[in-house]
């Protein structure tokens, strides 16, 4: 799948792009990113991914170097390079990195004097549309959380060892995602998404509290419900809210909204995408066609 990368402001193929061993997010994952996507030939919500980017680097005292003018500018020429190279017609997947950048063989930030900025841009590959037709399989994975105390899920970090872990185990059991717990056996988020169910015509998902991400999509999944009329809201959910939902979804910038119709050996609902869930998806591509024309 040809892409291009933008690596300190200078774009190179994919092969071409490399960094320095000496770089504390190769040695010591200090990074953090945000992954995005085009809707519509357009950067989709870029000023809410760079308001989490920004967080999560102050949470672990990494400066980010670049404004966001000169980010989006660098994310949109690197975009347009990749259009104009590979004839690329349909939608772009992004991912904008910043790690410490190279020093010494030394936890000491002060010694790593310019962190690394790395966009990368290739085609998106968006899921099978049979994954939103009839659903998919997640599974209760045994890999819990990190403990906020350890690696706050809060910091979109590049350190991925604890979320790779959880969806190596979904792989070898035929799943699509891993639904991790918290470490008070709470449910939290997906390895790579949040987590949503629907009891009784109203959406929970799990408190910022309970160790997880504060995921974009989640976000909007809050604005399409009140624009429905969907009662969508936080509380503290267990393994059998899960498993006698209604309606469950998982959510994620490059899924969107995805029905779960199975966990583990348990169906949810009929076995079938719910009503609640199609209506907050159509809703929220609706919404995205919306801000791509305006």
């Amino acid at each position: 799948m040809a892409g291009l990368v933008n690596m300190n402001g200078e774009i190179c193929g994919e092969q071409e792009a490399v960094v320095s061993v000496f770089d504390h997010g190769f040695l010591y994952g200090e990074g953090v990113y945000e992954v995005l996507r085009t809707y519509h030939g357009r950067l989709f919500h870029f000023d809410r991914h760079m308001r989490r980017l920004r967080r999560s680097a102050e949470m672990i005292a990494l400066t980010v170097p670049v404004s966001d003018p000169e980010m989006e500018q660098r994310a949109l020429q690197t975009i347009e390079t990749v259009r104009a190279q590979t004839e690329v017609a349909g939608e772009l997947y992004v991912r904008i990195m910043v790690t410490r950048g190279a020093g010494e063989l030394n936890y000491d930030p002060r010694l790593c004097p310019q962190p690394s900025v790395i966009i990368i841009a290739r085609p998106f590959l968006p899921p099978s549309p049979s994954v939103y037709e009839q659903g998919v399989k997640v599974v209760l994975a045994s890999v819990i959380r990190n403990h906020p105390g350890s690696i706050n899920p809060l910091i979109k970090s590049n350190n991925l060892l604890n979320n790779a872990l959880a969806m190596q185990e979904a792989y070898r059991r035929g799943a699509f995602e891993a639904v991790m717990r918290n470490h008070r056996g709470e449910l939290a988020e997906c390895s790579q998404s949040n987590l949503f169910v629907v009891k009784a015509q109203t959406v929970l998902t799990p408190p910022l509290d309970a160790g997880l991400l504060a995921g974009i999509t989640r976000e909007l999944v809050f604005e399409a419900g009140f624009d429905a009329g969907v009662v969508v809201r936080e509380t503290v959910l267990h393994d059998q809210d899960l498993l006698s939902a209604d309606e469950a979804f998982l959510t994620s910038t490059t899924r969107d909204l995805v029905p779960i119709v199975r966990v583990d050996d348990r169906t949810i609902g009929n076995g079938r995408p719910g009503p609640i869930t199609l209506r907050l998806l159509d809703g929220y591509h609706r919404s995205a066609l919306n801000r791509s024309r305006s």
